[in-house]
């Protein structure tokens, strides 16, 4: 099957500028790569055949050659033979282009290929009154730390490394196929321009040990659920001394027993007696703050009545403001009557003289529209 024009797998006309084409590649790239497309070979493929038209694009004198000759400039026999293709069949900047694209969403970065340490993930769940008031925390995260014996330098004693002998210290080497110079990285210093002739014994040459450390966390008032802090330079130590990457703190907030949480606001459902919803009263009930506030309950309140009471909800990160609390109520009907109290009622039903609609509306309301409704299927 013959391969789709360069140009036209990159959407880009042949004269493109630099700017431009690799703008075309971004996009392309973040629509098809596979960490967006999991299990999907058609997106995979067109990930790949992206990332080769790009490769030769980006280069003055591949594309020059692709112009004149198009894919027979890079194929077996071609004007760049030899005998696979340019780095023997790869791309030598694929992992270049890569790091440089996704390298922070990977945990890796440009630094990757020089030991940049990983990304670290951890979990941390606060209480609802932590989210409010914020809070400061010591976590202890297993990782790995800067070796003491060698002092991160990976050479026994702390001896400093000594310079690759295959790229003088470049971190790259060149070779040539056809009239194109190759350039790749360092297969012997893996890019660092250096190696070490007499490895630590501790760390094995890596410069790093697995232990546990203990920071401290200052989590803001307001926090969500799903909020995530990041701890620059607290992931896992480089190699041979390479950057240490990031921690990043993932907040899950528990559910509390007596509130819910929607965004800055606070729910709470409050039983009331049904004598108190009738008659009308005050109820005191408690506050996200550890405080408390009292409601006026009017006469003749009706069960998932609510009431709102302003600035009484949850803190806003990285503001004054509050959210609002909504108390909403439920008539508790009374249970475990004496006789006198069954008494009482039968004679304040008695004394209503059947007239619901007067002191039960919503009641009557409905059984008046269950008649209706039966009205309608015998007509």
């Amino acid at each position: 099957m013959a391969k789709q024009d360069y140009y036209e797998t990159l959407g880009v006309d042949r004269e493109v500028d630099d700017k431009a084409l690799k703008s075309a590649f971004r996009k392309l790239a973040m629509q098809y790569h596979p960490d967006r497309n999991p299990d999907n070979a058609d997106a995979e493929s067109k990930f790949k055949e992206i990332n080769e038209a790009y490769e030769i694009l980006k280069d003055a004198e591949k594309r020059a050659a692709y112009d004149r000759y198009g894919h027979a400039a890079f194929e077996q026999g071609g004007p760049g033979g030899g005998g696979g293709g340019f780095g023997g069949g790869g791309f030598s900047g694929f992992g270049d282009i890569f790091e440089e694209m996704f390298g922070d969403m990977m945990g890796g970065g440009r630094g990757q290929s020089s030991g940049r340490g990983a990304d670290l993930r951890y979990n941390m769940e606060i209480s609802l009154e932590d989210a409010y008031n914020g809070k400061k925390a010591t976590i202890e995260v297993p990782t790995s730390v800067n070796c003491d014996s060698c002092e991160g330098t990976g050479s026994e004693g702390g001896k400093p490394p000594s310079m690759c002998p295959s790229c003088h210290g470049r971190g790259k080497v060149r070779a040539q196929q056809g009239f194109f110079t190759i350039e790749r990285t360092c297969p012997t210093c893996h890019g660092a321009g250096s190696v070490i002739s007499d490895p630590c014994g501790v760390c094995g040459g890596t410069g790093r040990e697995r232990k546990s450390k203990n920071l401290s966390v200052s989590v803001p008032a307001g926090v969500e659920d799903g909020t995530r802090i990041r701890l620059t330079g607290e992931g896992e130590a480089g190699l041979r001394g390479a950057p240490s990457g990031d921690l990043y703190i993932f907040l899950s907030v528990a559910p509390h027993r007596i509130f819910q949480r929607e965004g800055a606001n606070i729910f709470c459902e409050v039983p009331i007696p049904m004598t108190t919803a009738a008659l009308g009263g005050e109820i005191e009930v408690p506050t996200v703050d550890g405080g408390r506030a009292r409601i006026k309950i009017p006469e003749g309140t009706q069960g998932g009545n609510q009431f709102r009471l302003r600035s009484k909800g949850m803190s806003v990160m990285r503001s004054a403001a509050r959210g609002d609390m909504f108390v909403e109520v439920s008539v508790e009907t009374p249970v475990k009557l004496t006789k006198e109290q069954k008494d009482i009622l039968k004679q304040f039903e008695a004394a209503g003289g059947g007239n619901v609609e007067k002191h039960s509306p919503e009641t009557q309301g409905f059984f008046s529209k269950v008649k209706d409704f039966f009205e309608d299927l015998t007509e």
